[in-house]
């Protein structure tokens, strides 16, 4: 978010004046209601403990500045309420699995008159039709079109689509406000991992992650400072060290200086962490045994396939398959649990790629192994790439559990039969038994219980 500025909204009857004044001169000031919204999917999606939304709880903490701000998180259980008459801006994030849900809550706020707003990865991918649902459509970060926003808003004069021509530095970010959020009477239902943010975008350009799009080439990143004074101010909050933070970056790590020097800085903080990272440095023992030190606990790293030819055709050039075994010692050696990503539906896959992807992992004892079908995402070259041979565009089941297309080398119910029989081997408890055995009784632990739950349920019918 930005640093408040000595002056802002150069427009109409709010031209150039200090941010202090225009607070002053609005004795009624705007209301707005921010919506995080539920999907449909029944995988687990949105169902029990969820992580806070650090994206929606930025907004909050930029728009109440200037506005009076309501925050609601249907996945908690809170209601949007069929009566938008206390509110003057509805504004919603969406990405594709709860965008029909979104379009709901526009549709019902514009027809009582409401300036209604859109952002979130699936409107910044497909603008054009998320703005039949809505007033405004932000392309990409709020943050960086926020000033011409809130002007319009003031004078009731909007544009049908915010779309920055640079994005700004990520040192003029302020502290996100967790009261919006912790103000929820379900706020328990969140979970104790506060979501932290020190870099943003990806330029290794992945052909189905939709980063890239918004973020271009970008990779910009936070001042040290900055995030560890965030770090700080939670110790202080909640009166205790040893806090648990999830980085919510794209690649932590693409900047290796950086991030080391933020590993160094963190552990003196005595804090715990987990992040999503690019496996191309973790070969190096060094950088796995910093990691541990400075309180790393989980990381989650996408594997995605063992075949080498699956790998080359998405352009994940940061993954190796030769370094994947060394990259799982490293971390294990530090203490370092693993949160396995794995797909399956490309062309490329057969029936021996999940005989492949269950030995290495039993092979390996990845603690957390994650399986999901290829979805190309509106947006991305691979959405493109492969849309002639999507079988529907119900944006409810693109919660990468549901069967898109039919690959080359496999029919579709042969993928999904095998598809549902990997995560019940992996999950059996003596699967579990094998790979959890000796590590530390954590979440991980009751993480793997609840996937033996929820794996038993499964069938080949319910990812059609």
């Amino acid at each position: 978010m930005l640093k408040e500025e000595k002056t802002i909204l150069p427009r109409k009857n709010y031209t150039v004046q200090s941010r202090e004044s225009i607070t002053t001169e609005k004795q009624t000031r705007k209301k707005w209601l921010l919506v995080q919204p539920v999907s449909k999917t029944s995988m687990m999606v949105d169902s029990g403990t969820v992580s806070m939304p650090l994206n929606l709880i930025m907004v909050a903490s930029l728009v109440g500045k200037f506005f009076d701000v309501t925050f609601i998180d249907e996945r908690l259980g809170d209601k949007v309420p069929e009566d938008f008459s206390g509110f003057d801006v509805v504004a919603i994030t969406s990405r594709t699995l709860n965008a029909s849900q979104a379009y709901r809550i526009g549709d019902a706020a514009l027809r009582q008159g409401k300036i209604v707003i859109l952002g979130g990865v699936h409107p910044t991918m497909l603008h054009d039709e998320a703005a039949s649902h809505c007033t405004s459509v932000v392309y990409g970060e709020i943050e960086s079109i926020w000033t011409e926003l809130a002007a319009d808003v003031l004078n009731g004069e909007m544009k049908p689509i915010y779309r920055a021509k640079e994005l700004k530095p990520m040192g003029s970010m302020i502290h996100p406000d967790f009261s919006y959020a912790l103000s929820s009477p379900s706020a328990k239902k969140y979970s104790s991992r506060i979501p932290i943010l020190a870099t943003k975008g990806c330029p290794v350009g992945c052909n189905f992650c939709t980063t890239p799009t918004i973020y271009g080439k970008n990779y910009r990143y936070r001042e040290l400072d900055l995030v560890l004074d965030e770090m700080r101010y939670h110790q202080k909050r909640l009166n205790k060290e040893k806090i648990n933070f999830s980085f919510m970056d794209d690649n932590i790590s693409f900047r290796p200086q950086y991030f080391f020097t933020l590993l160094e800085e963190m552990a003196k903080l005595g804090v715990h962490w987990n992040a999503n990272i690019s496996m191309n440095f973790l070969d190096k023992p060094e950088v796995a045994e910093l990691a541990g030190r400075s309180g790393c606990d989980l990381l989650s790293i996408g594997f995605e396939s063992l075949n080498p030819e699956t790998i080359k055709s998405v352009h994940k050039g940061s993954n190796r398959l030769g370094n994947y075994e060394s990259v799982v010692n490293n971390l294990h050696k530090n203490g370092i649990a693993i949160q396995g990503y794995f797909m399956f539906g490309f062309d490329n896959d057969t029936e021996e790629s999940f005989q492949l992807t269950y030995d290495f992992i039993m092979k390996n004892r990845i603690e957390f192994p994650v399986f999901s079908l290829v979805t190309p995402f509106p947006g991305t070259p691979y959405f493109d790439e492969m849309k002639p041979r999507i079988r529907h565009f119900d944006w409810d089941k693109y919660d990468t559990y549901h069967y898109m297309f039919e690959p080359n080398k496999m029919k579709g119910e042969k993928l999904l039969e095998n598809f549902v029989k990997l995560q019940k081997e992996v999950y059996k408890g003596r699967a579990i038994m094998q790979r959890m055995k000796g590590k530390p009784m954590n979440w991980v632990w009751l993480a793997n219980y609840a996937m033996n739950r929820f794996t038993k349920t499964l069938k080949p019918e319910l990812f059609l």
